[in-house]
């Protein structure tokens, strides 16, 4: 026994399903009664007893993974359908099954990959671990605790109103992103771009355009998007009009930092050579800015999405996300609302994950690349 080392996280979820053994049964009417209790307190026993052993890291992993989502998938069917049945023994289990997440999150952390394929599951496997705990503990707790659904829909009434709408989902990005999301996004930082350069090359366009731009990013999306309405008219032109002022401003920024961040002795080196403006700025200066471009690139992909959304409230043809949450939250349809809302960060984050990879094919030499 001397060999059995009980993590702080393994030793509160046993005490926490052993203090469930004295509340049952976890929901009132139980749907599946005290068989099913006792299934997860086995599982949750038998996780803390292998993660405890002198086993194996993948040994223990793999128990820790079983038992808590085994326990936790048993406990959520316990409940039934009854929503608001939920006692406290149920909490304290799911409490119990969530630290042996924890714990299983705590040991693949300590892993150092063999291999790079090893390092980039880990680095998948992590975070997605962390996302189904949190779509787990709210579906849980929503149907534990009966939340009204027009308040707070569970993840898995979201899910099939997802699967039921796909068609309407699928036109509503398509207006969206496809159209006034990419088009403004890469007009916007084009000209953020180039007028980043123009302002680098001529010191009054510095002096005068950087206090413009200040005052334009200012403007809010609020009273900026029907004004753009009025001129464009009401489909995606306006709203690509609406992103083209939110992403210019960053990348004016963060391009004009990147191009000042070569050193001194770097661009003494290339007037030795006779380098001129244009040959010091493409093989030295614009190298050097690429880590602050594809930062200005990076926020400029959730700002694109967000200013489009926002846009769609004051104006648009019977299609589009905007559109979309501001028609349903005046139907009560609570459950399409959160199904826009669950496809615009889906393909946020899809945009983002491919401007970092993007980044890090451009930036390999960058030592916050290399050092990854």
């Amino acid at each position: 026994m001397s060999g059995l080392r009980v993590s702080w996280q393994g030793g509160l979820a046993a005490l926490l399903a052993l203090a469930a053994l004295l509340m049952l049964p976890i929901a009132e009417p139980s749907a599946g009664g005290p068989s099913v209790t006792a299934a997860i307190l086995l599982l949750v026993a038998l996780a803390i007893a292998v993660d405890a052993a002198p086993a194996g890291t993948m040994v223990r992993a793999a128990a820790l993974l079983v038992g808590a989502h085994a326990g936790v998938y048993l406990l959520l069917g316990d409940l039934g359908s009854v929503n608001g049945a939920a006692r406290g023994a149920f909490y304290l289990l799911l409490v119990s099954c969530w630290l042996l997440a924890w714990r299983l999150v705590s040991v693949l952390s300590s892993i150092r990959a063999a291999s790079r394929t090893g390092e980039v599951a880990l680095r998948l496997v992590i975070p997605f671990l962390f996302g189904v705990w949190i779509l787990v503990l709210w579906e849980a707790i929503v149907r534990g605790a009966g939340i009204p659904f027009v308040l707070l829909p569970p993840p898995s009434a979201i899910a099939a109103r997802i699967g039921n709408s796909l068609p309407i989902l699928a036109a509503d990005v398509n207006q969206t992103i496809f159209k006034a999301v990419l088009v403004g996004y890469v007009m916007g930082c084009g000209a953020g771009f180039l007028a980043a350069i123009a302002a680098d090359r001529f010191v009054f366009m510095r002096r005068g355009l950087l206090p413009v731009g200040n005052m334009v990013s200012a403007l809010p999306i609020i009273g900026v998007a029907p004004i753009m309405v009025m001129w464009f008219g009401f489909d995606w032109q306006s709203k690509a009009a609406v992103v083209v002022i939110m992403t210019f401003f960053p990348m004016l920024v963060n391009t004009g930092a990147g191009l000042a961040a070569s050193g001194h002795m770097e661009r003494d080196l290339m007037r030795t050579y006779a380098s001129g403006y244009w040959q010091t700025l493409f093989k030295l200066r614009l190298p050097a800015a690429m880590p602050f471009i594809f930062n200005a690139l990076k926020i400029n992909s959730t700002l694109a999405l967000i200013g489009a959304i926002v846009a769609e409230f004051f104006g648009t043809p019977v299609v589009g996300m905007g559109f979309r949450i501001s028609t349903e939250v005046g139907r009560m349809n609570v459950d399409m609302v959160w199904a826009e809302i669950a496809v615009a960060a889906l393909a946020g984050s899809v945009f983002y994950g491919v401007i970092a990879l993007l980044e890090r094919a451009v930036t390999f030499w960058h030592p916050s690349i290399r050092g990854g």
